[in-house]
């Protein structure tokens, strides 16, 4: 025999939960709560948007992407032209970095090499000032000779 969501004997005909908007953020490590047409949650990091499946904030992600619209050749979708992008080192170049006609930087890349191969590879997108990192990701590589067994890879 069905039962109501609260487990008696009976047909249920709404199995959902409705959640009326207190206009505030959940306060509590697993509390889920609707602020303003939003359904946010909270854990041991803070509140986040449930909707956006991430747990990051819309401010990370959105840094997050536009550093994906750089790798691996310079400023694309949504940046002016006529960045410029200068590279340090010759063979086994240490930095590539591309900066806006004023010269403030947008995206950078520093190589730190182990003989020929690439040891650590560190992308970090710009603000407007050109100083304060929006975000970064650290690749850490390792290898068996000169052929790459392993990659770790951390964002912040």
């Amino acid at each position: 025999m069905p039962v109501t969501p609260d487990r008696f004997p009976g047909e249920s005909d709404d199995e959902g939960l409705i959640l009326s908007d207190e206009g505030v953020d959940p306060t509590v490590v697993g509390e889920i709560r609707l602020n303003s047409g939003v359904i946010k949650g909270k854990d041991s990091t803070g509140v986040f948007n449930l909707r956006s499946g991430t747990g990051l904030s819309d401010a990370t992600h959105e840094s997050l992407l536009q550093l994906i619209h750089f790798i691996d050749e310079g400023p694309a979708h949504g940046f002016t032209t006529g960045a410029t992008k200068t590279i340090t080192g010759t063979t086994f170049p240490t930095n590539i970095t591309w900066r806006r006609a004023d010269t403030t930087r947008l995206v950078e890349k520093i190589i730190v090499w182990s003989g020929p191969v690439p040891t650590l590879i560190r992308w970090a997108i710009y603000d407007v000032d050109g100083s304060t990192v929006l975000s970064a990701v650290v690749d850490t590589i390792s290898y068996s000779g000169v052929f790459e067994t392993g990659r770790t890879r951390s964002i912040t």
